[in-house]
């Protein structure tokens, strides 16, 4: 049976990991959040006491890296580690971005994640996946949404983490740092893929999302009527 791809793009904040693991579920597809795969490199990186700026080396941790990712329960494995909570610190995700930037790092991972997808029907998200990692991915999405909104959610989720949260200014300030880099970079920029639905999920409530992407999901692959999960 044919494997299906469901592309999501978009900047940090966007609300990219959640629409993408409800999707999963809602369609019994194999959720792959390509940034937690990036954090883990930066994570192994961090704990060997290793310079993100190495370029070197970082290749040859995500050459090297078994990572392995479940949907239910929502697991990060990093060379047989439970990793899921420790790679969703500040500081590791600041790690991932300068990590990212790597186009070797960027290449060993990308590989990982096109065999993850060879044997289930996926739901990715990231910010080069229906550009670099599935160009002919069946569905594609850019979700998006205001700066401001973006950092509001990143507030509350942080808030919820590890309360107090940081000011919503330096949280601002740092997702616009972060998309300057992924929008610039030379390898595989944060790019919407011209055949991508654009998705301003800025004033929708995460159920509205869910429902417009499943929409644009059923219209693209099955005509409208329901299609095979696995």
């Amino acid at each position: 049976m044919r494997r299906i791809v469901v592309a999501i793009d978009g900047p940090g904040g966007a609300g990219k990991s959640t629409i993408a693991r409800r999707l999963a579920a809602r369609l019994g597809f194999l959720y792959i959040d390509t940034g937690a795969m990036y954090r883990a490199v930066a994570l192994w990186a961090e704990r060997q006491g290793l310079s993100w700026a190495d370029v070197g080396i970082m290749e040859q941790l995500a050459q090297a890296a078994d990572i392995k990712l479940s949907s239910d329960p929502l697991k990060v494995v990093l060379n047989g580690e439970d990793v899921t909570e420790a790679i969703r610190r500040p500081e590791i995700s600041q790690g991932a971005s300068k990590v990212s930037a790597i186009g070797g790092v960027r290449r060993a991972l990308v590989d990982k994640q096109r065999l993850m997808a060879e044997s289930a029907s996926v739901v990715m998200e990231g910010r080069d996946i229906g550009t670099v990692v599935f160009p002919h991915a069946d569905v594609k999405i850019f979700l998006d949404a205001a700066p401001e909104t973006r950092a509001e959610r990143r507030v509350k989720e942080l808030a919820e983490k590890a309360p107090p949260p940081p000011p919503r200014e330096s949280v601002l300030s740092e997702l616009q740092e972060r998309d300057q880099r992924d929008r610039q970079r030379a390898e595989s920029p944060l790019l919407q893929a011209p055949d991508a639905v654009l998705v301003d999920s800025t004033s929708l409530t995460v159920e509205q999302v869910e429902e417009a992407i499943l929409k644009v999901i059923r219209e693209k692959i099955a005509n409208g009527k329901e299609f095979a999960r696995k």
